[in-house]
């Protein structure tokens, strides 16, 4: 099994339905924040379900779904498919985007599961794909010293604020002896001091590195905002 083919399938990264919507509705505001104007065109890369992805929408001229998993993209297509502004696509169909045509590319809880080869490919892509000017937003990028026992603990805090503390407790267990953790033991995930990833960024042509607050309820993690050179 691979990740994406864990992503393609059941999973219990979520721990209750109420924990999803929180998620969700937490990542589309801290994406809305930095979506630069009404008529900006938007990829979310690794959106995952992006259950409220119709308000970031509303806040752009057109917004672009990047999934990786077929079945996430149906369901993303079954929920957003008539929203005019809204697209679903794969990896590949970002590589075929046109040059030069998106304002904001923001990539969420996604370079861990990244090789560095696959980061520094994505950083070209994006680079290819924004306009001059063109923001990056790379966010819940985890350092080396952030533990699983630091992600629970957030987590807890997370549901202690959202009311799903009895449901987290439960989901905590069962990823103990789910394929997450085995996948984690096999793979890894991968992590990046401030200095590495953002000499990648630089390498890959970015400037004026930003570190805004993290995307979502781990402030221990790290999020990157960086701009293609007009």
């Amino acid at each position: 099994m691979s990740w994406r083919d864990f992503w393609n399938g059941e999973h219990s990264i979520y721990v209750s339905p109420r924990h999803k919507a929180l998620h969700y509705r937490a990542i589309a505001s801290d994406l809305i924040a930095h979506v630069p104007a009404r008529d900006a065109v938007v990829l979310d890369h690794g959106c995952g379900e992006a259950l409220d992805a119709a308000r970031v929408a509303s806040a752009c001229g057109r917004l672009y779904l990047c999934e990786a998993a077929s079945s996430v993209r149906d369901k993303l297509r079954a929920q957003f498919g008539r929203k005019d502004n809204i697209a679903v696509v794969s990896p590949e169909e970002v590589e075929a985007l046109p040059e030069a045509s998106l304002d904001l590319v923001v990539a969420n809880s996604l370079v861990q599961y990244l090789s560095r080869d696959e980061l520094k490919a994505l950083l070209e892509t994006w680079r290819g794909r924004l306009k001059p000017g063109g923001k990056l937003v790379i966010a819940d990028v985890i350092p080396p010293n952030v533990s699983p026992l630091t992600d629970a603990s957030q987590l807890l805090a997370f549901a202690w604020r959202g009311g799903f503390l009895t449901a987290a407790l439960g989901g905590l267990i069962r990823t103990a002896f789910s394929d997450y953790r085995k996948l984690r033991a096999q793979y890894g995930l991968s992590t990046y001091t401030s200095e590495a990833i953002s000499a990648l960024i630089g390498e890959a042509g970015f400037v004026d590195l930003q570190r805004p607050a993290n995307f979502g309820h781990n402030p221990h993690r790290m999020t990157f905002k960086a701009v293609k050179p007009a």
